[in-house]
């Protein structure tokens, strides 16, 4: 596969995308640095457009995580969960893109509102699931204002950046092959080829001549590759919808048809519903290990996402440092808060940022184009369900597949780099978890360091983390010991 070149363009090939042929257009290149950063106006629309379409079913998915119910027998109301998810993504990314002022779109954090669904609402009510919410979202914006949370990810050697780049790629390709339905979990194996050991269903078909229609015209070095594969792979699904030859209930996310109208009022009635305190039983102990379950959710999973997508976007410099990085870290952590005064829990950097860098975008322009379409969304919800989940996957896979060529920047002649870095990038997909694969990698680092006489090397933030990647990987073991449950 033929990656996109990531070099700056000339003049003439700007002026032919229309970029400097406008006064208005000039004052969005200097507050962006669009040309500095070797992009164009027509790639980061591109850009974000299509990391919208790649992030879109977080408006379905997230409503679907929270609608249980909580310790007092209550649900949350689906339209309200909906408008709730497009409000925050809407927000945060706009704020990213404004101030951050890079291509990361937020949106909910799948791994926090699995925590909350999970782990939290069974022993709490939703407003104090929420709370908590809010609060781990101030935990991490004051490491962000403290400098502590920039000073761990600069302190991550630049062998396991590259690994957690590679890691979330073979993570946000599994995430691809699953929801397209071209991976299931088998009877007899963990994982197999479609439900019964073989492909079945038309979605399945079209999932695949998406992701072969991508990589042909990456191939060819065609600028818009991933966006013209999904435009068209939603087409085609929508046609075949409409001549009858798919059975509706084929597709995983619904067929791909409008139903009703696609105009709909944002639904508020959550907004705000925020508690602190009135824990009862639950316990301070119990509240704590709540919320630092919820920062090691949010922290790390974000961590890896932005040195991921940095690096792939070419923002890092030589030791995988990304310029601005504090103010990309502090609206992180904002997700946190602004996710739970809204109601749809922590917002965090989305892996699928990534789509909108494999199609050429640089700045925070394209997140502004991404938060504006979330926030049409709070009125055009009913569109959301047009583009198949197994469309979107395809462009995943493509993503993943970019990522992993982090792999030639890796010495794995050398044990010391290669185990962490070999940990890191399987470990991710194999637990579903991106914090897992960070922590297995730093762990073995600095074991592997210490065997080797080399702890002078290590540093100081790299034996905190370590620790606290112990306490993670040991915590269920210290809750029983600790009596919290």
């Amino acid at each position: 596969m033929a990656q996109q070149s990531l070099e700056p363009r000339t003049t003439a090939e700007d002026a032919g995308e229309g970029t400097r042929t406008a006064a208005g257009r000039s004052w969005l290149d200097r507050y962006f640095h669009i040309s500095h950063r070797g992009s164009t106006l027509a790639r980061e629309v591109r850009g974000g457009i299509t990391t919208f379409m790649a992030m879109a079913y977080i408006l379905l998915l997230n409503p679907l995580i929270l609608s249980g119910k909580d310790a007092a027998g209550d649900t949350l109301a689906q339209q309200a969960l909906i408008t709730a998810t497009a409000f925050a993504a809407a927000l945060t990314t706009l704020l990213m893109g404004l101030f951050g002022k890079v291509p990361l779109a937020l949106a909910a954090g799948l791994s926090v509102s699995g925590v909350l669904a999970s782990q939290v609402a069974p022993q709490m009510t939703w407003p104090q699931a929420m709370g908590m919410c809010v609060m781990y979202g101030v935990v991490i914006m004051l490491l962000v204002v403290t400098g502590l949370r920039e000073m761990i990810m600069n302190a991550i050697p630049l062998p396991l950046k590259h690994a957690i780049t590679m890691g979330i790629g073979l993570f946000v390709a599994l995430i691809g092959f699953y929801k397209a339905g071209f991976v299931h979990q088998g009877e007899a194996t963990p994982v197999t080829l479609g439900p019964a050991g073989e492909l079945a269903g038309w979605p399945v078909l079209l999932f695949a001549v998406t992701l072969l229609a991508i990589f042909m015209l990456q191939a060819r070095g065609i600028p818009g590759a991933i966006l013209i594969g999904i435009v068209g792979g939603t087409l085609l699904a929508v046609l075949l919808n409409t001549l009858d030859v798919i059975d509706p209930g084929q597709w995983a996310s619904g067929a791909p048809e409008l139903h009703g109208s696609a105009v709909s009022m944002p639904d508020f009635s959550i907004f705000g519903n925020v508690e602190f305190g009135g824990w009862g039983e639950v316990g301070a102990m119990t509240v704590g290990m709540i919320v630092f379950t919820l920062v090691l959710a949010g922290f790390f999973d974000a961590m890896a996402t932005i040195i991921g997508v940095g690096t792939e976007a070419r923002l890092a410099d030589a030791q995988g440092r990304m310029p601005g990085l504090s103010k990309a870290l502090f609206i992180d952590g904002a997700g946190g808060a602004i996710g739970g005064v809204s109601g749809a829990s922590g917002q965090t950097v989305f892996v699928e940022s990534a789509t909108g860098v494999g199609e050429g975008a640089r700045t925070g322009l394209s997140s502004v184009v991404t938060g504006l379409f979330f926030a049409a969304c709070l009125f055009f919800t009913p569109l959301t369900a047009i583009v198949p989940g197994e469309v979107a996957a395809a462009a995943l896979v493509v993503i993943g597949a970019m990522m992993m060529m982090n792999a030639r920047h890796v010495d794995w002649s050398d044990r010391a780099t290669a185990v962490p870095v070999f940990l890191t990038v399987v470990i991710m997909p194999f637990t579903y978890s991106i914090t897992a694969g960070v922590a297995a990698g730093v762990i073995s680092y600095v074991a592997i360091k210490v065997a080797q006489g080399k702890a002078r090397e290590i540093g100081a933030f790299m034996w905190a983390l370590t620790v606290i990647f112990v306490v993670y990987f040991a915590l269920n073991p210290i809750e029983s010991w600790l009596g919290v449950h």
